[in-house]
């Protein structure tokens, strides 16, 4: 009984090495493959046999796991949406095949890193056929409310390179200086104006054309001023008209004392702005807070026109992304404006070990693994994103070397067992003779 159960763990141990040469090729195979986890083979005892009497040898069983927690080292590149994670998480992508399909939700994956390129169809997808998934912003550039415990949100990244976007105008403010000398009782009363561009809801130029007109009064000085506001997209209709004090005391002189509305929306004390509706829709114009010298004000003798300051932009024509360490993935036009258009989360797990790992360094979350949840990168338990980045293989070759000599001495060890149970077999039929 003891010869036999010899004999098969010898075959045990031969089975048990053989596996763990098997996980050492992979993992020397796939020395240079980025994002590679490599595999470990560990060996368990068995003990069949019964306290006191003959020994029966039980044997070795071996168990092969993927260190999906251990991380390569990060090596740079020159591409900007080369992408690899830095500390905890995993990125979501979906296969391209499955996207091209379009047969409803999509199933997450998970990679630690990606070289992701545009597609034909501007989808940002490695040459091993994944694509990148992130949720969507708002045209403002916000990222709306998801949730954070399922991939429903997730959308793939698309970047429509050479697409055409341009920003109304919304808000500006005035600084402006109107020269104190022309609302005296002896001045010509010159209308001072100026002309603002602002853009429309498609991008085209338009313009608010503001005339300041000072009160002459009969004596003295009025320190009064009539501010017209007009839309050339309405043929230069009246869009605002404001009547302006100013304050000519010590402590405040030069500054706004009051505004008095007679046409257009009305000025807020509170904000020190009004809003006056253009043919595209409201603009917002900060004027300054009463008592405030940060708007128009009045002083000496010069019309000054300080500070001009808007939003909105030209339609611009995008020209590269790049993704920050917050996931956030930026759009860069040629007219120098920067836009959000998706926000990429890192998905993190309680036991990443006990995912499924499939093809292209990919895995898939399994009840081992535990339930994920959408980070937002370097928020949480999870590291942040390194783009211009890849991770290499988590493989050391020298230590796999090492193992492999370690177990082809096993190996050889064990067949020197099962060598010598037949030849102790052989002497035990040798008796008869």
């Amino acid at each position: 009984m003891s010869m036999s159960s010899s004999l098969n763990a010898g075959i045990a141990g031969l089975t048990a090495n053989a596996n763990k040469l098997a996980s050492i090729s992979d993992n020397i195979a796939n020395s240079s493959t980025f994002g590679y986890k490599r595999v470990q083979t560990d060996f368990h005892s068995m003990v069949i046999s019964a306290s006191g009497g003959n020994y029966s040898a039980g044997g070795v069983r071996s168990t092969s796991s993927r260190l999906i927690d251990e991380r390569g080292p990060l090596v740079s590149t020159s591409n900007a949406t080369d992408m690899a994670v830095r500390g905890r998480g995993m990125l979501p992508v979906a296969t391209a095949s499955e996207v091209a399909a379009d047969n409803g939700s999509l199933t997450m994956l998970l990679t630690t890193t990606g070289s992701f390129r545009t597609d034909s169809e501007g989808y940002l997808t490695t040459d091993s056929g994944l694509v990148l998934l992130g949720w969507p912003a708002e045209p403002d550039g916000t990222i709306s409310t998801f949730p954070r415990d399922t991939s429903e949100g997730l959308e793939p990244v698309q970047i429509n390179v050479n697409q055409f976007s341009g920003e109304p105008t919304t808000s500006m403010s005035l600084g402006v200086n109107l020269p104190a000398t022309e609302t005296e009782a002896t001045s010509s009363g010159t209308t001072q104006e100026l002309s603002i561009e602002y853009f429309d809801n498609l991008g085209t130029s338009e313009s608010l054309g503001i005339t300041f007109t000072p009160t002459v009064p009969a004596s003295g000085a009025s320190n009064e001023w009539t501010m017209v506001i007009t839309d050339s997209a309405l043929s230069n209709a009246v869009v605002g008209e404001y009547v302006m004090t100013f304050d000519n005391s010590r402590a405040l002189g030069g500054t706004l004392a009051s505004v008095t509305t007679v046409s257009g929306g009305t000025y807020d004390t509170s904000t020190g702005t009004l809003i006056v509706t253009v043919d595209g829709g409201p603009i917002e114009i900060d004027i300054g807070m009463i008592g405030e010298s940060d708007g128009i004000t009045q002083l000496s003798d010069t019309f000054a026109p300080v500070s001009i300051i808007k939003d909105g932009t030209p339609v611009g024509n995008m020209t590269n992304v790049e993704i920050d360490a917050n996931g956030m993935v930026h759009a860069y036009f040629d007219t120098g404006i920067t836009r959000i258009i998706y926000q990429v989360p890192l998905v993190d797990l309680p036991n990443p070990n006990g995912m499924v790992a499939l093809d292209q360094q990919t895995y898939m979350p399994s009840p081992e693994s535990g339930t994920y949840f959408l980070w937002d990168a370097g928020d949480g338990p999870t590291g942040d994103i390194v783009s211009y980045a890849r991770e290499e293989s988590a493989t050391d070759v020298a230590a796999e070397l090492t193992n492999m000599i370690e177990t082809q001495r096993s190996y050889s060890s064990n067949a020197k067992v099962i060598q010598t149970v037949d030849e102790m077999l052989q002497e035990t039929t040798n008796i008869k003779r």
